[in-house]
This record gives structure tokens, sequence and C-alpha cells, in this order.
């Protein structure tokens, strides 16, 4: 019968513990969502600012409202009524009333920059100064000063409103256990505290410089301080160490950890040490040797046989289950760190280096860089191998989840075998009628069209066929017939005939295809599903460029979100940016939401998406710019294109000092070209020619979109430059030769039916369908996460000295040169963009402004992508100067 109740026992408990556990996986799950880190971090900073002002407020209504808080406090709100003068109403009176007059008085300030630091950690991940020490800080803030305030106001009317009640009760208690020494207590509560926090040293310095003493440990704790912030460099702050740590011993092999609890635990192999001793290892903790970064280190000291020396081995010696929870992941080591929350954070690999310093050790190659001349230069942005990580910078970043897209049921084909045998009989029959046999055919079903694949019999000239295509659509009675003859690659004849029910290729679909997801391509676009029913995905960077045509409503813009999707979707934004060109205003907006991720932007502009007609012109030159200053780094660095030179400074063969920098790619997206080309014409075809011609091998690859594929949109200089075209459907037979050099645009069904060309291969391909929310969600996904501090920043681009001028006797000064100079020397900035927000002028006639006020002295020469200096400290010397001009 014991052991009966023994067992119910266990089985309750066992229930009780997976209960439990299934609870705590709950709360973990939720306490893990970035989503609710940021609303709580919201709430608290929110909250901060709540208390602040209640607590201001309550200096000026406290009186007032003491009566009504303290029915509320003992009764209920029905009874008391909203009767208080708090600027939060009565929750604010009741909470200062609580904190202020009941227990801290007006210590209690020190409770808002805790709880606003604590909101903003949670909400942003980051620290403006550490929570921890502020608690700790703010803590004894409230107790010292709380304490000292009720010992002084013992005996007055404002106890409430300077200590508070519970300084006041602790000075009264200490009042009558120490008598007259409740005062020398109270600082010498104060020094323990100075003495702990600032680590003094316990003996005072010989020469009796007591202050300057102070003042040296006052800078440790700031040095200690920028150290904390400087959690996210810790390859920096290891390899300074290990180069410190080198100084003692020159015949020692040292492995550095370094753990995400801020030790470095260095393992010291003793080369001289006899072999039959190499079992047996010796640990101890080296003197202080007033090196702040040594005196943290624990050095162990292991005499062993070098040559039985594993790195690997002496890792996972060094770890402790207490110290760290580590996975393994093909083959390396990762760690599950607990935040403050408590919630086990995503896997991040452990940062491991290892540094041999024995004379095999590793030496930097000719034309390589130090690593820690590269750190200095770079920051945080080396990882664990030593080589420039340009992701850490966004380390936290996540690529947006498949689920933020609609899931459409992928449903069966659309083509019935009624129709098509139906089909079939009607194409031998109508071939049959103009004398054309057929020996075979066969069908292949797509999303949108089904493709007959025929062989007409011995004799029959294809030409003849080709000239049947409007009596088999009439036979057929369809919409968009397309033939091929002969079909690329076979010994065959294709008839495209659109599909009565077509099927919906949706955007999740293909993102979740292997041809997405295992590619290993620099720029992965997709394009569409075949007739075949493969996703087709190309590589932008290999194009170099695409030109998309189609008619209004066939499916181009949402192409074009497609295409900027699949981006987003693979790439990271240290490794992508976007210049998007809008003319419509209406097409590209959703993405304004992740400026400070991946797109491009004029510096000083407002917003990085351009819909002025005005700015596009500024926005192409600054690009060209852009190239022009990318081929002197390529030339300067030795490479022929961007593949290489990212390669060589991935790998600290490039010095940073001497103006190298990790090259993101760039794409220029232009929804409508043809509104651009009415507007601006050659200024928009000069740069454009010119990026299309030079700029693949920088990185820099161009969109271009219009539904008016003419010549005089679509140039010659800027067709010839475009390999790789897309066309929907278009109105007619000229439009689509213009665009593909063939036929067959204008017979395509619309809704994302196109034809893709690229070189001497035109495939027929259904474009996915993503819908305006679906962006909306993977933007706002982006958005909620860290991002850089600006978006990418483009050069400001020069504008020619003799641009809009003739000769210096023609010279006049424009009527708006005395308030764009006031404008130039208020904000204390020589820029033209600032000309053309304030004064809503067009781009030349801002140039031609800011030209006049260098000529009149107000501002400095061009000065590259820099704004030009403003040679006028202030307003007073700027209206001398204007009226010995007008003189």
């Amino acid at each position: 019968m014991a052991k009966t109740v023994y067992k119910q026992n266990t089985y309750k408990n066992s229930n009780k513990g997976e209960n439990r556990s299934w609870i705590n996986q709950v709360i973990g799950f939720v306490l893990q969502d970035q989503r609710f880190q940021f609303i709580l971090g919201f709430f608290l900073m929110i909250g901060s600012f709540a208390m602040l002002l209640s607590f201001v407020s309550y200096f000026f209504t406290g009186k007032a409202d003491q009566s009504v808080v303290e029915v509320v406090l003992s009764t209920s709100i029905q009874e008391t009524g909203p009767e208080v003068e708090n600027w939060l109403g009565l929750s604010g009176a009741v909470l200062a009333h609580v904190l202020i007059f009941k227990w801290f008085g007006i210590a209690s300030f020190a409770l808002v920059p805790v709880l606003f630091l604590l909101g903003w950690k949670l909400a942003f991940k980051t620290e403006i100064y550490p929570v921890w020490d502020t608690v700790r800080f703010s803590a004894f803030f409230i107790f010292w000063v709380s304490l000292v305030l009720g010992a002084l106001f013992s005996k007055g009317s404002e106890i409430g409103f300077w200590a508070g009640g519970i300084g006041y009760n602790l000075a009264t208690a200490m009042g009558y256990l120490f008598g007259i020494f409740t005062v020398p207590l109270i600082l010498l509560a104060l020094l323990v505290f100075v003495i702990y926090t600032f680590k003094m040293p316990a003996n005072f310095p010989k020469d009796g410089n007591i202050f300057h003493s102070i003042a040296k440990e006052f800078k440790n704790v700031q040095d200690r301080f920028t150290e904390n912030n400087s959690e996210d460099e810790p390859d920096s702050n290891e390899d300074k160490a290990s180069s410190e740590a080198s100084s003692s011993t020159s015949k020692k092999a040292k492995t550095v950890i370094k753990n995400n609890f801020s030790k470095d635990i260095i393992l010291e192999i003793n080369e001289d040490a006899p072999a039959k001793d190499s079992g047996k290892a010796t640990s101890h903790t080296k003197a202080p040797t007033g090196n702040k970064k040594e005196d943290k280190h624990t050095h162990l000291e292991l005499e062993i046989d070098p040559a039985s020396f594993s790195a690997e081995d002496t890792y996972e010696d060094a770890q402790s289950d207490e110290e760290r929870e580590t996975t393994t992941r093909s083959g390396r080591a990762t760690q599950k760190p607990i935040n403050f929350a408590g919630e086990e954070e995503e896997e991040q690999p452990l940062p491991r280096e290892v540094h041999v310093e024995t004379p095999l050790a590793h030496t930097a190659k000719e034309g390589e860089i130090d690593a820690e001349e590269f750190m200095n230069a770079e920051g945080s942005s080396l990882n664990t191998s030593g080589v420039f990580d340009p992701t850490l910078e966004l380390s936290k970043y996540m690529a947006p989840s498949l689920d933020l897209l609609n899931d459409t049921p992928i449903g069966q084909r659309q083509v019935s075998d009624e129709e098509l045998k139906a089909n079939k009989d009607k194409i031998v029959e109508t071939l049959s009628n103009y004398g054309i046999g057929i020996s075979q055919i066969k069908a292949t079903i797509g999303p949108t069209v089904t493709l007959y694949e025929i062989i007409p019999e011995a004799g029959v000239r294809i030409s003849k066929i080709k000239n049947l295509e409007d009596d088999i659509a009439l036979s057929l009675a369809a919409l968009g017939i397309r033939i091929i003859a002969p079909i690329p690659g076979k010994g065959t004849i294709g008839i495209e005939v659109p599909n009565k029910k077509r099927e919906l290729v949706s955007m999740r679909s293909v993102l979740e295809s292997k041809a997405f997801q295992d590619n290993s391509k620099d720029l992965p676009i997709i394009l569409g599903k075949s007739i075949t029913n493969e996703v087709v995905v190309h590589d932008l960077a290999k194009m170099p460029h695409l030109l998309i045509a189609g008619a209004t409503g066939q499916g181009k813009s949402v192409g074009l979100n497609v295409i900027l999707t699949s981006l987003i979707y693979k790439k990271h934004p240290s490794e992508l940016k976007f210049v998007l060109i809008d003319p419509k205003k209406v097409e590209l907006t959703l993405f304004n939401k992740i400026e400070k991720h991946f797109l491009a932007k004029l510096p000083n502009e407002d917003e990085a998406i351009i819909t002025d007609t005005d700015k596009v012109v500024n926005t192409l030159k600054s690009l060209t710019k852009e190239m022009d200053n990318r081929y002197n780094i390529l030339k300067e660095a030795a490479c022929r294109n961007i593949k290489e030179y990212n390669h060589k400074f991935i790998n600290r063969r490039l010095n940073p000092k001497k103006g190298h920098k990790y090259l993101p790619y760039i794409v220029l997206v232009i929804d409508e070209l043809a509104d651009l080309m009415m507007v601006a014409g050659k200024e928009v075809e000069q740069p454009i020619a010119r990026l299309a011609q030079l700029a693949r091998a920088i990185g820099i690859h161009l969109i271009v979109a219009t539904q008016r594929p003419s010549v005089n949109v679509i140039t010659g200089i800027i067709k010839a430059n475009f390999p790789a075209r897309l066309s929907f459907k278009v109105t007619s037979k000229i439009d689509s030769r213009t665009i593909l050099d063939a036929g067959g645009a204008d017979q395509l069904v619309g809704m994302g039916d196109l034809l893709f060309s690229m070189g001497s291969e035109m495939i027929r391909l259904q474009c996915p369908f993503i819908d305006t929310p679906e962006v909306e969600r993977v933007c706002d996904y982006i958005n909620m996460q860290q991002s850089f501090k600006t978006a990418y920043e483009l050069p400001e681009a020069e504008i020619p000295d003799n641009e809009g001028f003739g000769d210096e006797d023609d010279y006049e000064k424009d009527v708006l040169f005395e308030e764009a100079a006031r404008i130039i020397v208020m904000h204390q900035q020589g820029s033209t963009s600032l000309l053309q927000r304030r004064l809503k002028l067009g781009y030349n006639r801002a140039g031609r402004l800011i030209d006049q006020l260098e000529k009149a002295g107000i501002v400095g020469p061009f000065e590259g992508s820099k704004a030009r200096e403003v040679l006028i400290p202030d307003e007073y010397s700027l209206e001398r100067l204007l009226t010995s001009i007008d003189k």
C-alpha cells in the first residue's frame, strides 16, 4: 500500500513539474518575443516621463491634493471624486504622494532614470548608461539623501516633501540609537559607498597627494564604463589583452578565450617543461601588475608537452557548466546567453580567438594589414577568424520570415484532360485544313499557358505554320496565341495557348523553392515560374542591368516589388543598398520604412525615395560621382571589380586608414522612365547611359521600368547597355520589338504574364504575386529591428562651374541670393540640397546660387561629397558683406 501511495505522489509531482515547465516555456516565449520587449520598453520609457511629470506637479499641487489622496487610499474613487490638481490626474497624485510623501521624499526622482534606461535597453537593445550601475547609484542615492534630509528636517513642517516618511523614520530611529553619532555614521556610510564604487586604494599615496589619487581612480571608473559600452567589440579587447600578455614571456603559447561574462581566461603552456610532467597541471593567480586589463585574467599554467596541445581540447577544458551552456553546430561551439529578464536569447557563436605567440606563429603576409591596426580603424567589425565582417554592426539583424507572406495553398492543375484533348484536336484539325500534317504532338501545362509541341511531317515549311497564328487562335477561341518556330534547342514547334483557369503563383511559394534557397548568386532576383513550373532565379550582378516594360495594369509594379523583396530576403543590410526613384509617388512608398536598413540617399535630404523630378538629376549625378569614387578606390587597390575588392578588404589586405572601406552593392530602381525623359530629357539620359556603361564593375546596377517603351524613351544609347529585358503585355507589336527586339509581348494575357529576354534566349514566365499588405508586413518587421543611424549617404554631386553661366560680364545676381545667403549662414552648411528644400528650387537654380555664394566669398570651393565650408561666421558679418556688395 505504501508503494502505491508513493507512485501516485510521484505521478502527481511529475504532472506538476510538466505543467510548471509548460508554463515557463510559454512565459519564456512571450518574454523572448522582440515585439513584446519593444512594447514593454516603450511603455517603461513613457512611464518614466509620466512619473517625472507627476513628481514635478506634486511640488505645486501636493498640499491641495493631499486630503483627496488620503481618502482615496482608505476608501474608493467613487466616494472621493476626481477633484485633484495634479497634472496627471488622480493616478499622478496618488503615485507622487506615496513615493514622495510616504516613502523617499525628493530622492524619489532617482527612480525616473532607472525606469527610462531599463525601457531603452528593452526597446532598442542598447545602453545609454549601464542599467545595473544606475540601479546601484540610485538605490544608495535614495537611501542616503532621504536619510540626510530626514535628519535635517526632523523638526520642520516640510518633512513629507523633502525626506519622505521612510527617511524621517530612519533618521528618528538612528537618533534614538546613536544620538550625536548619527550624522558621523551617515557620512561614514557615504565614504564606504564611494570607496567601494570607485575602488579607492587601501593605502594613500606616498607623496600625500590624495586628490590626485582620487582623480586617477575616477578616470579608471570612466574607462571601465567605456569597456562596458563596447561589449559588442570583443575582438578588439581580446587582441589588446593578448598583445599585453605577450610582453611577459616569449616562449609560451597562449590561448585566449572570450566568454559572454567579460572574463578572459589565458591558458599558458610552458614549452620548457619536461615531457615526463606533461600530465600534471598547476593553477595559480598572478599578483596584480597595475594593468587593469591583466588584473582581470586568471592565469592557468599547464606543464604539458606542447606537441600534444590542442586548442579545442583546452577550450573545452576551460569551460564550466555554471558559466555557460554550449551546444555544437557544424563543429562550432555556440552559447545561449541569459539576459537580465531571465529568458534565453538566440544562439550566437561563442567569440573565440586563438593567439599562438611562438616562433611558428602566423605573421602577416606581404600586403596584409595588421589585425590591431585594422580594428583601430574599423571598430568592432572583426569576426572570430580575424577577418572583417560587415554584418557585425547589425549582428542581431534577422532576415524576414516567410510567415509574413500569405500562405496560398498549391492546388491541383487548372487544365483538365478534356481541355487538353480538345485543344490538341483543334490544332491538328486547323493545320490539316491547310495541308500541314502532324506526326507528333505533346503538351506541357504551365501556371498561365500550356505549351503544345508539334513535330510536322517532312517537307512542311516552318514559315507556313507561323503564318497560321491567327487561324489557330480563331479555332481555339483563345486570346494570346504565340507560336515559337522552332523552339531553341529542340526540333519542335511550340504553340502557347492560355489556360482558361490560370494558377496563382504566390511569392511565398517561390521563396520557399530550392532554386532560391540554395543559390549562391551575388544579387539573386526572382523573375517567375516557367511553363515547366520551374522557379527562374537570375543574378542581377551578371545581367548587369534590367529593362522592364509593360502597359498600365499588366503587373509591372508588382514585378518591381517581387524583385526588391527577393533581394531583401537574401541580403544583409550592410551588403545591399537601394536608390529608389518613383515619379508616380505611390508605388514604392512602402519601402520608406526600411530607409535606415536598405536605402541610400543624398545628404541632408528628408526622404530617401525620390518622388520630385527636380531631384532626380541630382540623384543620378550623385550616383555617377559615387561610381567615379569607387573606380578610384579599385584602382588604388589593384582590383578589377567589387567582388575582388571586398574579398581583399575582408581578408585585411587593404588599409582602412588609406580610405578603403567595405563597398555594398547599390541597386538603382526607376519606376517610370518615360515621365523623367519627358521632363528632363538629356539630363536624365546622360547619367543613366554612363551608369549603364561603366557601373557594373563597381557594384552599381540599374532596374529601369516604363509603360511606354517607345524609341524616344528607350533611346539607342540606353538600350544598348541593357542586355536583359523583361516585358509584360504591351499594346502594339512596335513596342514589343522596341523592348525585346522581337514580337510576342503584345500577345501576352496580362496579370503577370511576361517574356524575359537575355542574349538570344527568350522565355515566357508567370510573375509571382505579392500583395501590398505583404510588402508592408515585411517592411514593418525590418523596421522594428536595430538599424544604422542614418541611411547610406551618397556623395553630393559636383556642379560644373560653367553650368547656367556666361562670361563674367554676363553674371547677374539671383533675386534669391540674399535669402539663400542667410539660410546658409544660419545653418552653417553650404549645401545645394539645403537650398532646394528651404527655397523649393530646382537643382540647377540651387547650384547656380551656390556658385554665386562662392564668388561672393560666403562659401568655400567644392569639396567632393562634403558640404562646402561656410566662410561667414554669423548673420551680423553677413549683413555687412551684403551691404558692401550692394554698394
